[in-house]
């Protein structure tokens, strides 16, 4: 993965190489577990079918997992050596309640998981500010803008209303997280002419100094989560694939699944966290499109499990647009990062708008479970391919 990459402003970056410590690399292990509790919900069942209402369940819980494990991935960063040990431990715990939460987050563990998704995002900002820094480039990292809906939701009892509850508030922190996003200093240097024409400067007051973010060591960390997601599909294909009697079709699924899932590998391999070939983009598309294309890959994921386990004959719908769904999640997003950078047009439509309208063609079709993930495979190959067939450099972008 390229340790240079584009996703701050130069003055927010702190030169220097350096790598995920080993209280980092323990943290993320219970977003192992977290990401394989996620992919159930996306796995329908007689009991469970898979509808719309599931599918944004799975999104909302995803992005709180995301955003607690983006907050305190952000803080170390910052932080560095200095990085509160209990903290990160203690978020660890909080995150560890919410993916035991999720099985029954429609039931009775719903109110337990709103409760550590609150205590995990107030810790977090408590834990930012001992750092007596700023971070604007993703506010969402920093500060609980939709905490209240939340907060409101651990008293509900009515499902529907805790999940509307849920909603507002994740679009608040996306909102706000987008629209205020921007350049750490130039923001501290706004907050201080305004203090000083409301007459406060003349008060003890300390702004907090920007934080200066290392930009390898994030791009590696964002990287590393996509890594995770993918471990949690090759599970899925491993797992489903040792259950059931291995037929021909049962075979090429399973191939043609790895296969698909390497060249995820490789495209974050040679692009980063994004999946794209960007140059100049800002926090406000990279942080949103990690959570977009990771969210696909773990949709593919569920979707690869379910398909393994029936590679042959008619496909449920669900489980086709969960795999293409997925796919079209990612690439779409990996497309608007690279719009986002100016990449040009003659590669936008040459390689993001065939990865895109595959899916939906192939999810159309009327195709046995191995049929659908050759094709997606194809998609994917094109994906890879693309650079090498018109012989374009492959731009390098860590996020």
């Amino acid at each position: 993965m390229s340790r240079k990459g584009t996703l701050l402003c130069v003055s927010e970056v702190e030169p220097g190489e350096r790598h995920a410590s080993w209280l980092e690399l323990f943290f993320d292990l219970i977003i192992v577990v977290a990401v394989a509790q996620l992919a159930h919900i996306l796995h329908p069942t007689p009991e469970h079918p898979l509808d719309v209402q599931r599918v944004l369940l799975f999104l909302g819980l995803y992005y709180a997992i995301w955003s607690v494990w983006t907050s305190f991935t952000l803080y170390a960063n910052v932080a560095g050596e200095k990085t509160r040990q209990r903290a990160m431990l203690a978020a660890m715990f909080g995150i560890a309640v919410m993916a035991a939460s999720v099985p029954e987050a429609t039931g009775a563990h719903g109110t337990a998981f709103a409760i550590a998704y609150v205590y995990c995002r107030l810790l977090a900002t408590s834990t930012w500010g001992s750092t007596n820094t700023f971070f604007g480039g993703w506010p969402a990292a920093q500060n609980g803008a939709g905490l209240v809906p939340w907060v409101i939701s651990i008293w509900a009892h009515d499902p529907h209303t805790r999940y509307w509850l849920w909603g507002v508030g994740i679009a608040l922190d996306l909102v706000i997280s987008f629209l205020r996003s921007g350049d750490s200093q130039e923001q501290l240097d706004r907050i201080s002419k305004r203090l000083e024409r409301r007459g406060r400067a003349r008060r003890p007051f300390r702004l907090p100094e920007p934080a200066r973010i290392n930009e390898g060591h994030l791009a590696e960390r964002l990287g590393l989560f996509v890594i995770i997601v993918l471990g949690e599909a090759v599970m899925q294909v491993v797992v489903s694939t040792s259950e059931i009697e291995w037929t021909r079709p049962l075979i090429v699924s399973a191939m043609a699944g790895f296969g698909l899932l390497v060249c995820f590998w490789w495209l974050t391999l040679r692009y980063g966290a994004s999946a794209a070939p960007v140059h100049d983009v800002k926090p406000r598309v990279t942080m949103p499109g990690h959570f977009a294309m990771t969210a696909g890959i773990a949709a593919i994921a569920a979707g690869l499990g379910a398909l393994v386990a029936h590679p042959e004959g008619h496909l449920e719908e669900a489980v086709k647009w969960t795999l293409c769904g997925g796919t079209i999640v990612y690439f779409l997003t990996s497309g608007i990062i690279a719009a986002a950078s100016r990449a040009p047009i003659g590669r936008l439509l040459g390689w993001t708008l065939p990865a895109v309208i595959g899916p939906v063609v192939l999810g159309l079709l009327p195709l046995p479970g191995w049929g659908l993930v050759l094709g997606l495979l194809a998609v994917a190959g094109w994906q890879v391919w693309f650079p090498q067939v018109t012989g374009r450099p492959r731009a390098r972008a860590a996020t």
